[in-house]
């Protein structure tokens, strides 16, 4: 039986009323409840109403895809959110119709014949945990594709990402300019296109620096808050030695590693500095509020909409375009100036 608004409405403890304005990207809905909408409608796996289907010319699908949930799951839905906001509103500035389809853990070919089966000028596709080989399956569409959340350099396709290793430098450059030179890395043990991109981006700007990347100092972890909490707690009994400052791949990382960090008594920022990445909104609100770096979400879905409305309205060969939104650091209080102290070496 089909999910309907009703459904959604029913276990979100809402209004129909309230569910649609969510899903037709409507304002007059504080964030949370929207937040929750999202989730719930992808959990469900809302297919919208089967009403007559807007005209192909007219239609743009976002394929919303969580490959195996380490990374994209209910933890990010503020990050999807703010995605799917920029989608909705460059859609709308260019007079198309957003369509939304969700697929958890669904094998890459059965995602490609669902797009085969749409009426649709072209997609938008959350890259996040997307493998090039993934990525390269993309090419038996016939119509414009671009991909979000990631980017690869050799593929033909259009993309629209965060720079990463620019707006790893804004890290690597604060903890440096607050005495910092001893800088590790907390990565994610499950690999995705950007988080190694951070990291070979930190390596880049320690050097950049002056100071060198000690891959002792790189520590992976599950990249689930539960995962990353479970993980680091089970390094640091195992003796990991810490550097004076970490740079976690995510935000989601870093809130669970600070959880870590507080039950096996090592103190941030007195004892370790720590910074996050994706400015989400339970980094201002952790103890102590993280540093961060933002970078516009919502920007990327604007602009995936532009290079798709590109090639959609005027077809070409013109070679792929590949874009990258710089990020801006958010300073709060997990970062401690160690300029004066006179040992400046690791943690054990």
């Amino acid at each position: 039986m089909a999910v309907t608004i009703k459904d959604i409405a029913k276990i979100a403890s809402v209004s129909p009323a309230t569910v649609s304005l969510v899903l037709n990207n409507k304002p007059g809905v504080g964030d949370e409840t929207r937040e929750r909408i999202i989730r719930i409608a992808g959990e469900l796996d809302y297919q919208g109403p089967k009403t007559s289907p807007a005209p192909a010319s007219e239609t743009v699908c976002f394929l919303h895809i969580s490959r195996h949930g380490h990374t994209v799951n209910r933890d990010h839905d503020v990050f999807i959110a703010d995605y799917i906001e920029g989608l909705g509103q460059g859609s709308k500035n260019e007079g198309l119709n957003l369509e939304i389809l969700t697929f958890r853990t669904t094998p890459i070919g059965k995602i490609i014949d669902v797009a085969l089966g749409r009426a649709a000028a072209g997609f938008i596709v959350l890259g996040t945990e997307l493998s090039e080989e993934d990525i390269a399956a993309f090419s038996a569409l016939s119509v414009p594709v671009v991909f979000i959340d990631t980017y690869v350099d050799f593929l033909s396709f259009d993309f629209v990402d965060m720079n990463n290793e620019d707006s790893v430098y804004t890290i690597a450059s604060e903890f440096a300019s607050h005495g910092h030179r001893d800088i590790g890395m907390v990565t994610s043990s499950i690999e995705t296109r950007n988080f190694k991109l951070r990291e070979e981006g930190l390596a880049a700007s320690l050097d950049r620096l002056g100071l060198s990347f000690d891959r002792r100092r790189l520590f992976a972890v599950d990249p689930t808050f539960h995962g990353a909490h479970r993980d680091m707690r089970k390094l640091l009994r195992e003796g990991a030695k810490l550097p004076t400052a970490l740079f976690c791949a995510n935000d989601i990382i870093a809130c669970g590693c600070l959880r870590a960090f507080k039950e096996e008594g090592i103190r941030v920022p007195e004892d370790l500095s720590i910074a996050g990445f994706d400015d989400l909104p339970i980094s201002a609100v952790v103890d102590p509020p993280l540093t961060t770096v933002q970078v516009s979400k919502a920007q990327i879905g604007r602009m995936a909409i532009q290079l798709l409305t590109t090639r959609v309205r005027s077809p070409s060969n013109s070679p792929p375009v590949k874009v990258l939104i710089g990020g801006q650091l958010v300073e709060r209080q997990s970062v401690r100036d160690i300029s004066g102290d006179s040992d400046s070496g690791g943690s054990a």
